[in-house]
């Protein structure tokens, strides 16, 4: 194999920028993450808090100064302390400054095996950030990537590369699963790993970094999505055993004792986060998903033993396979208590009032809310994990870490807002693939009246948001109302 490093066509700054005046312009963008990154880190900041502030002009030295100093930072900072990063604050929301830290390190003239990996996990970062919801819930195509990364690595031909033919292959794969175990047993993190690391400086060829960015994204959603199923049954199976008088059960493949009481394997379900936030290898996420493998299994014996055979299917409720949508199960009742304190059954969006009589609708809304709300409570509120996905009749719809907050943890104006936001984007997406396969648009329209509502309110919250100088609400409330305007234009095509 020929390896040989490919020139990017990075988009070029504006003609009226002097090179110098690009570079501290990109720099101006990266530095509060780089300054986030050092305070996370410990690391001692050359510049005091007055300096912290980067003027628009800079003088030679501070220039100077600052660009040792993230140079320096770049040597220092490894690819998994950046994910935790950018996963845990609303610095990932923020297009602008990801795309500067992309461009910093695709324009080093060397890269450093950390530098590719850090560029890696930063494109996919921001395809997740800046792709539509129309294409967010497909199978996304090559040429989907490369419209959505025009901004980073300018005009990509899309077309495949026989040499990341491994890459598509293992994505035609990740359709037929259906478990964490069986995608397990694939090892396709490592394959993924391998492909890269002997591309060599092919890597960076557009079209081979489009590949990679849609393998990532796809392999990173499929494992989501089974994750989340595998902790709905163990949720639903606990919820079982417990409403049937057990209290303790053996948790030996879970690495506890023989004799764990219920309401801590509840807790430790419930604590269960996602294994993207520490060192990202094939051995560290395989360890975690194994460990909720086990956890399942301990579920799934003791059910058998409590009922018997007819346990096999005691934890319905949670979907046998990720492409099915998840049946709504009744809450218990220290569920629906919690629900009603906290206020999140009453969170319904205003109907039109052409609407508001067509209970139709109505039921629509409610089961449409309830379905959100248990699937979301199978796993816990977390800022680290940069999607979720929720299934609803013949669609699924991903959901941002903030969306999920407001749903299980928060509330408040601006929780209930983005309840509002997420409720109208997944009635209009299950309403459009209603409408594809029964070919009647009736509930489609009202989907999209009931949508454009949350709209007109919604543009009115983010801009509340903004003159209260509440930055982290006015851009979590403007991506979500993006990705609701997305909904609604793929809907009025049909």
């Amino acid at each position: 194999m020929i390896k040989s490093t490919t020139t990017l066509n990075i988009p070029a700054p504006a003609r009226t920028d002097s090179p110098r005046q690009a570079q501290w312009a990109e720099a101006r963008s990266v530095f509060p993450i780089y300054l986030a990154l050092a305070k996370q880190l410990e690391f001692e900041i050359p510049f005091s808090q007055a300096k912290r502030n980067l003027p628009e002009k800079p003088e030679l030295e501070i220039f100077s100064q600052v660009q040792e100093w993230l140079d320096s930072m770049d040597l220092r900072v490894l690819v998994h302390q950046l994910r935790h990063l950018l996963q845990m604050t609303t610095l990932n929301a923020s297009e602008t400054g990801l795309r500067a830290l992309i461009s910093r390190h695709l324009r080093k003239p060397k890269k450093s095996n950390v530098d590719r990996d850090k560029i890696d996990f930063l494109l996919v970062q921001y395809f997740a950030l800046c792709a539509p919801a129309k294409i967010y819930h497909k199978q996304i195509e090559p040429a989907d990537v490369a419209q959505v990364m025009q901004p980073v690595l300018g005009d990509v031909d899309p077309s495949p590369l026989a040499w990341c033919a491994p890459l598509e292959q293992m994505i035609e794969s990740l359709r037929a699963f259906r478990s964490l175990r069986e995608i397990l047993k694939t090892n396709f993190i490592e394959q993924g790993r391998k492909v890269k690391e002997t591309a060599g400086g092919m890597f960076y060829d557009p079209a081979a970094l489009v590949a990679f960015i849609r393998f990532n994204f796809l392999l990173r959603r499929t494992l989501i999505e089974l994750m989340h199923a595998d902790l709905i049954t163990v949720r639903a199976g606990l919820t079982q055993l417990e409403s049937s008088g057990v209290r303790i059960i053996d948790c030996h493949h879970f690495g506890l004792s023989a004799t764990e009481s219920v309401s801590k394997i509840r807790a430790a379900a419930d604590e269960w986060k996602q294994p993207f936030q520490k060192e990202y290898t094939e051995r560290s996420v395989s360890q975690a998903f194994e460990k909720l493998l086990g956890l399942r299994t301990d579920v799934e014996q003791a059910l058998e033993k409590a009922f018997g055979k007819q346990a096999d299917n005691a934890s319905a409720g949670a979907p046998p396979a990720p492409s099915r949508p998840a049946p709504p199960a009744k809450k218990t009742e220290p569920e629906a208590a919690a629900t009603s304190a906290k206020g999140k059954s009453s969170a319904k969006p205003a109907l039109p009032a052409d609407s508001k009589a067509d209970p139709l609708v109505v039921l629509d809304f409610e089961t449409c809310m309830e379905q959100i709300w248990e699937q979301l409570i199978a796993t816990p509120p977390s800022r680290g994990r940069s999607m979720t996905t929720v299934k609803i009749g013949g669609a699924r719809i991903l959901l941002s870490s903030w969306e999920v907050t407001a749903f299980v943890s928060e509330d408040g104006p601006s929780a209930e807002d983005l309840r509002r936001a997420v409720v109208a984007r997944v009635l209009v997406t299950a309403a459009v693939e209603s409408a594809k396969e029964t070919g009647n648009a009736t509930s489609l329209d009202k989907a999209m009246n009931v949508a454009r509502v949350e709209v007109t309110r919604l543009q009115e919250r983010v801009d509340v948001a903004k003159q209260a100088k509440d930055t982290e609400a006015a851009v979590n409330l403007g991506i979500s109302t993006k990705r609701l305007l997305s909904a609604l234009d793929e809907a009025e095509k049909l």
